[in-house]
């Protein structure tokens, strides 16, 4: 790294607390229909230095949460309750003002699309630069040198050169690079990833990957990983948050997660990814059923209908009464949103059996 970049690019001073804090969020969304709730009650925080995973399918809630952190949802249209704290301040009924200081300078996004994300008609550059004049009163001069240094921390080659390029004379890869480059150009606390790798093939995705981490490592920022892929979780996050029908249903340490999961719905979205150690013809297990109506939400789970284990809760409890959100006995760390008892043993016993039995295998031999 060059001194203008040792210059520009200090890490954020180290802070106590988390950087954000989401306390009984809910969003909801009139419409012709009805109100549709898209996140109900959800309650998170991240850490500096740490990555938080969101998954879950289409629909679940996972970007509408997200862009509610940066105040995007337009209030005449939406009705949002709850608290979001970013470094203590509030952002829920917040200023425009306070707002636009938050964006891009606490808190940036890197979207899925880099193609949406950037301007065809004006280069990387400029566009770099105006996301730093925004939030500091440098001249023209240094705010480009800013975007030389930023291309370079991100991998571009020839960056005083590419600088000028515009949007479409980049690759995909490279244009996600150049996104990133413009979310880390004010060194924010809180980078906010909404499918960052889905348009990519997976050579690149691996790439981004590892550039995101080690821009983290560096800088000591949280990241907020938004996905379906539960590769790119099982990769970056430290802990992960499954949603599901608006609310949280999961959530704990990754390794906890995806190993000993305790929510059918996350028992489904394992089964359903293909595992390339196993053999060509493994069958892949679907979720059955379609996500629920957000207009008319059910009084009780919202998984119900689409679980293969109700029956074992005895009655219409999950139809009619909505689980709590409550930690594991074994694990106080890990919570989950289900009526049934001992789901870590029924998932050892019949969901995954023959998983467990090979980690027995490997342990005697």
């Amino acid at each position: 790294m060059t001194a203008t970049s040792q210059q520009f690019l200090e890490p954020a001073p180290q802070q106590k607390g988390p950087v954000l804090v989401v306390d009984d969020l809910t969003v909801r969304f009139p419409t012709h229909d009805g109100l549709v709730e898209a996140v109900t009650g959800l309650s998170y925080s991240v850490e500096p230095g740490r990555t938080l995973g969101i998954v879950g399918e289409s629909g679940s809630g996972k970007s509408v949460s997200s862009m509610a952190v940066l105040g995007l949802h337009d209030p005449r249209s939406t009705r949002i309750s709850g608290s979001i704290k970013v470094n203590g301040a509030e952002v829920i009924g917040a200023k425009e003002s306070t707002l636009r200081r938050i964006r891009g300078n606490e808190v940036a996004m890197v979207f899925q699309d880099p193609l949406t994300a950037l301007h065809p008609y004006f280069t990387i550059g400029r566009q770099i630069m105006e996301a730093y004049r925004l939030h500091h009163d440098v001249s023209k001069k240094a705010a480009k040198a800013r975007a030389v240094e930023m291309l370079e921390l991100v991998g571009i080659p020839q960056p005083d050169r590419r600088v000028d390029d515009f949007p479409h004379q980049f690759s995909g890869g490279m244009r996600q690079r150049a996104v990133i480059a413009m979310s880390l150009v004010n060194n924010p606390q809180l980078i906010i990833a909404d499918e960052p790798t889905t348009a990519l093939d997976v050579t690149v995705q691996a790439q981004i990957l590892d550039l995101m981490q080690r821009l983290q490592k560096e800088f000591n920022s949280a990241i907020i990983v938004v996905t379906h892929d539960l590769g790119v979780v099982a990769e970056m996050a430290d802990e992960v948050l499954v949603m599901y029908g608006g609310r949280a249903v999961e959530f704990g340490p990754t390794k906890d997660v995806l190993t000993r999961p305790s929510m059918p719905y996350t028992w489904g979205l394992i089964s359903s990814v293909p595992d390339v150690h196993e053999h060509s013809d493994q069958k892949l297990i679907p979720i059955p059923g379609s996500p629920p109506s957000l207009l008319n939400p059910s009084p009780g789970c919202a998984f119900a209908p689409r679980c293969a284990h109700k029956a074992k809760v005895g009655g219409d409890m999950c139809d009619t009464e909505l689980p709590e959100f409550l930690p594991l006995a074994s694990n106080p760390r890990h919570l989950k949103r289900c009526h049934l008892v001992d789901p870590e043993q029924i998932y050892v016993d019949e969901v995954a059996p023959e998983i467990f039995a090979e980690d027995s295998e490997k342990l005697e031999s």
